[in-house]
């Protein structure tokens, strides 16, 4: 009887540590879905994008099982501390404000901002050097700051809720400037090619590539911004306790890049190479 009550136990332990194993091997990863060609969708609803493919990538390089799933930007962080999924793929930048409440994997790629407007906008003719970093800024970016500062002075500028760019909005870096926020990217594009935006503020590429697909005149004016409130690169959001998982998407960062296949997903989805 003895031999029977611990080859049960025995027979129960093993399958808690094979089910807790393949617990852990199966991670979900959020992603917005809406703000390409980070992350999006294609015709028939199927999540598609640079974070996409290379969640993809980096799970094969960690040998996890993964899922891909659709967040709502605004929800992306409470998402994960409530645990609906395990990280977060998002184009989402790292910052100090955000490693208060979260932990982010090595940065795999760069996300340069720039301002947008419709052809023919007054601000095209603006003059600054192509691209500033606002880490330490040097004379060349006080410059520029103050040239734009004067540039948005009565404009309305549209951005997308929560992001970098609201912050740098709001951070006084370009004086009070008159923000108007929306819950999608695909929403600041509409508002902007409708008029109701004088400029608006997002990765550079989410408008070339709005741009392109959509055939609308939206070009990028001043120079590109890195550093400061936008951050450190983007990452793979992680819960501040899963210090495991974070060294597996560190491991799988590097492969990728010695590799080449991050540098081939950034080309394919951005036409140039954005990874870090």
């Amino acid at each position: 009887m003895k031999n029977i009550v611990k080859f049960f136990i025995s027979s129960i332990s093993a399958f808690v540590i094979l089910f807790s194993t393949a617990q852990a091997d199966s991670i979900r990863i959020g992603t917005e879905g809406a703000y390409p060609p980070w992350n999006a969708k294609d015709e028939s609803g199927k999540l598609i994008g640079f974070e996409v493919e290379l969640a993809k990538w980096l799970c094969i390089y960690m040998k996890h099982d993964c899922t891909v799933v659709e967040q709502d930007w605004d929800g992306m962080i409470p998402g994960l501390i409530m645990r609906k999924y395990d990280a977060i793929m998002a184009g989402m930048s790292i910052t100090d404000e955000r490693l208060k409440t979260i932990n982010f994997s090595q940065g795999y790629a760069d996300e340069v901002a720039s301002l947008a407007v419709m052809q023919g906008s007054s601000l095209q003719g603006m003059s600054t050097p192509a691209g500033i970093s606002l880490t330490k800024p040097n004379s060349d970016a006080k410059k520029a700051l103050k040239t734009i500062t004067a540039a948005l002075a009565g404009k309305t500028v549209c951005t997308q809720t929560g992001t970098i760019h609201q912050n740098f909005l709001e951070s006084g870096d370009v004086g009070t400037v008159k923000v108007r926020t929306y819950k999608t990217q695909d929403e600041v594009n509409l508002d902007l090619t409708a008029g109701r935006c004088d400029v608006a503020l997002a990765a550079a590429v989410a408008f070339t590539d709005y741009a392109e697909k959509s055939g609308k005149p939206v070009v990028l004016v001043g120079p590109t911004f890195s550093g400061g409130a936008f951050g450190n690169g983007v990452g793979v959001g992680l819960r501040k306790e899963d210090t495991q998982l974070a060294k597996d998407f560190n491991k799988a960062i590097n492969v990728a890049r010695k590799n080449g296949k991050l540098s081939e997903l950034a080309i394919k989805w951005f036409g140039f190479d954005a990874s870090m």
